[in-house]
């Protein structure tokens, strides 16, 4: 799937290009390639995991499909039902739906054609109509994947149907147990909500970003969505738009519009990450630029690539940091011509101002584009209104 944005890339636009990492503002040492796992994060500091490359990277956390099952144990599902009368003439796939409403309707497709869920001992097609007396088997096992809990916490559904849901994360939720975190996150609430999630690889989660940036996150609801989804961010044909707050004023942003540096590990601050010429690729565009004042300003961000943080450290790299990241951008926050008011709020601002607000992929079933849209939080917007006025 191709997407354009409103605002086209300026034709004039710079590419950024990574500068020697020995001499940044932000790093006196260059990358290093220690190994590291998610407790190095402490469960609260994975922005950008989207790209399979990062998640590959994560060895001792990120099992793949494949190996994860082989270590969680099985449950068996077993049912069946001897078509009434008032049931006759119905679709195999309709009916299934509604006598068997603990499974999806695209897992039940699934089964429907690998067999598992049989009319008389026959595998038929999703189209066909039942008759009096037919005699439905559904015989399955589904891998019960980790142990993590489910918990009663509210989710802000954005989009919703048998194979995929789209959640808009606040400010706050950690996405999946770790360490430091093993209760209150986005897989508990999940698993209490979709007690079927527990049957994938981290309930179904896709893609994450980091606790205390807001936004939307796609999730399988069945396995082959699942996969689906994943590569089609290796594809590239996920499209993930970040807005921010940053200092920096239009002309000298509209110079940095393309940002092509790679990004790794900081070789002795282990939980950071930095530009460096022995990184992974890494390139963010700058899609639009809405002037809040002379020295700051709103940015809608796309993400082409999805390296740990990549946002925080590209934008942090040209000297244009998110307002209220304090990893990446303290020293740089504060410009000159601020009001009282506009210096506290920025000092005060208690997280890096970012949200993912919107999210395009191709459906894993129909094929069809589906686009979904979050909002600004309600903090991000009283920040660029108090350095608007």
């Amino acid at each position: 799937m191709s997407h354009s944005a409103d605002t086209p890339l300026d034709p004039q636009a710079q590419t950024v290009k990574p500068s020697d990492p020995e001499s940044t503002a932000d790093y006196e040492d260059s990358l290093g390639e220690a190994d590291f796992d998610d407790e190095d994060f402490e469960g609260e500091d994975l922005e950008d995991l989207e790209d399979l490359e990062d998640l590959e990277d994560l060895e001792s956390d990120e099992l793949t499909l494949e190996n994860e099952a082989s270590l969680n144990p099985v449950l068996e599902v077993e049912a069946e039902y001897t078509v009434t009368d008032d049931k006759a003439g119905q679709r195999i796939d309709k009916l299934a739906a509604e006598l068997f409403a603990d499974h999806s309707r695209s897992q039940l497709q699934e089964w429907l054609k690998s067999g598992n869920l049989t009319v008389n001992g026959e595998v038929e097609k999703p189209k066909y109509r039942v008759r009096v007396g037919d005699k439905l088997l559904l015989q399955a096992k589904l891998e019960q994947h980790g142990t993590d809990e489910p918990e009663d916490i509210a989710l802000d559904i954005m989009y919703e149907d048998d194979s995929v849901l789209v959640i808009n994360k606040p400010v706050g939720m950690v996405v999946h147990p770790g360490a430091g975190n093993w209760t209150g996150t986005l897989v508990n609430g999940l698993l209490y909500h979709y007690p079927n999630q527990a049957h994938l690889p981290r309930a179904g989660l896709v893609h994450r970003i980091d606790k205390n940036t807001s936004g939307l996150l796609v999730i399988g609801k069945t396995k082959a969505a699942q996969m689906e989804l994943q590569d089609q961010l290796r594809d590239k044909t996920v499209y993930r738009h970040y807005q921010c707050i940053v200092a920096g004023d239009v002309a000298s942003l509209k110079r940095q519009r393309t940002i092509d540096a790679p990004i790794g590990r900081h070789r002795t601050q282990r939980t950071k990450m930095t530009v460096s010429s022995v990184g992974k690729p890494a390139v963010t565009h700058i899609m639009n630029i809405t002037a809040l004042n002379d020295n700051y300003s709103l940015l809608d961000v796309q993400l082409e690539t999805g390296r740990t943080h990549q946002i925080r450290v590209h934008l942090s790299h040209i000297g244009h940091p998110i307002i209220g990241d304090d990893v990446y951008g303290n020293r740089q926050q504060l410009r000159a011509g601020l009001t009282p008011e506009q210096r506290e709020a920025i000092q005060k601002f208690p997280r890096q101002a970012l949200h993912a607000y919107q999210l395009g992929f191709v459906h894993p079933e129909t094929g069809e584009d589906i686009e979904v849209t979050a909002p600004l939080p309600d903090d991000i917007i009283k920040l660029a209104e108090i350095l608007s006025e």
